[in-house]
């Protein structure tokens, strides 16, 4: 045989399977997958649509993912990291708390067909037989927490509601104004956000100047 066309005995294998998985080519398909699942929604979105976008083979994808299920997941846990990168982006800016939940809200109204797929995937996921049940479980509880301070003034108990009410009451106003700006996108709804804010925040939160709130 001619010695060109040999491959060096130093050569390293080519590696297979799962030890061909890398972290950046994962958050490659999670990004593509995020994508596919906005434009599309869940029960559309198709495994070789993503693994298009991500500019890798089918068979390549389900190196890295066992299915559309758990890649849903995985593209929920990555739409909630872009939430909160952005928010803190907007707290350092130091405005005050209300506008920072009305700046996230802002970006995510900008895009009403996305968020039409993203509100059908959370009623669809409050059935616990859905593949994205549980994550939705533990994000209501992260967000109880982010929501439970004494930065959105929701940490005391009021006269009439308790500090878990205004979280309830909170979580309830943002989900509901999600579905009003998709019925009628052209009224802004996110100053009825602010204007509730003030009405349930403990008096003395807005003045905290080490949460960055300004008074309003």
């Amino acid at each position: 045989m001619d010695a060109s066309t040999t491959e060096p005995a130093s050569a390293s294998p080519r590696k297979r399977g799962p030890y061909a998985t890398t972290p950046a080519r994962r958050a490659q398909i999670v990004r593509a997958a995020l994508a596919s699942f906005a434009e599309h929604g869940y029960e559309r979105a198709s495994l070789r649509d993503i693994a298009a976008r991500a500019d890798v083979t089918h068979a390549a994808l389900l190196r890295h993912f066992a299915d559309k299920d758990e890649l849903l997941v995985a593209a929920l846990a990555q739409r909630d990291a872009d939430d909160e990168e952005f928010a803190r982006h907007i707290m350092e800016s130091r405005v005050s708390a209300e506008r920072v939940l009305s700046a996230v809200l802002r970006n995510e109204f900008a895009r009403p067909e996305q968020g039409r797929n993203w509100l059908a995937i959370t009623v669809a996921a409050t059935n616990p037989e859905h593949p994205a049940h549980d994550f939705f479980v533990k994000r209501r509880e992260r967000m109880r927490s982010h929501l439970s301070s004494r930065r959105f003034g929701t940490d005391e108990d009021g006269e009439e509601v308790s500090a878990d009410d205004k979280v309830t009451m909170l979580m309830a106003m943002i989900d509901g104004l999600r579905i009003q700006a998709l019925m009628d996108p052209h009224h802004d709804v996110l100053p009825l956000l602010e204007v509730f804010m003030r009405v349930i925040a403990t008096p003395s939160a807005g003045h905290d100047p080490q949460a960055g709130n300004t008074p309003s």
